[in-house]
């Protein structure tokens, strides 16, 4: 009779490919209550991104944080956008806003680097956009600055669509000066 040994005869869970980076940006302990007092759940706010362009936002609850975690990683999952980079920036300035957050993003010149704070920083950074500043107007609420980043980036044109010129400069005549 052969013998097997105790890690053998347990076969391995196949572990899952991370493909995207996921980030919890917060956790709010929310409470209802019922006739016998309050019933606390947890609302989690997560960011999703691959690095590459494609970023999503999902907002869940549960009755515990890692049910939260992981209902709001499956709504941020299906959520997701592809946005048009160019060159690690955004291809041009934009603004949104989502209740009563409001906010801008600049694209910077190679080097600068992230300046911007709090959501609208990690959402930039799990969509790989690496040089680019922000300013956050309004309100400060996490969701709808989360939301209002979202639909921002979201608003961008391709650098595919630009409008160049089509006919060179001409060179300016000097004018006659009159004596």
């Amino acid at each position: 009779m052969a013998r097997h040994s105790k890690s053998a005869t347990f076969a391995q869970a196949p572990t899952e490919d991370k493909q995207f980076d996921e980030r919890v940006v917060s956790i709010n302990r929310v409470a209802r209550v019922v006739k016998g007092g309050r019933r606390f759940r947890f609302q989690a706010l997560v960011v999703l991104g691959d690095h590459n362009g494609r970023v999503g936002v999902g907002v869940s609850k549960g009755a515990d944080v890692s049910a939260a975690v992981n209902k709001a990683t499956e709504v941020a999952k299906k959520s997701l956008t592809t946005l048009s980079l160019y060159r690690g920036t955004l291809t041009h300035e934009v603004t949104a806003k989502v209740g009563g957050s409001k906010i801008l993003i600049l694209p910077a010149a190679p080097g600068t680097g992230l300046i911007a704070g709090g959501v609208v920083r990690s959402i930039l950074e799990v969509a790989g956009i690496e040089n680019a500043l922000s300013k956050s107007l309004g309100s400060t609420n996490r969701i709808n600055s989360a939301y209002a980043t979202l639909k921002a980036l979201g608003s961008m044109q391709p650098a595919s669509k630009w409008q160049t010129r089509q006919t060179p400069l001409q060179p300016k005549a000097k004018s006659a000066v009159k004596k």
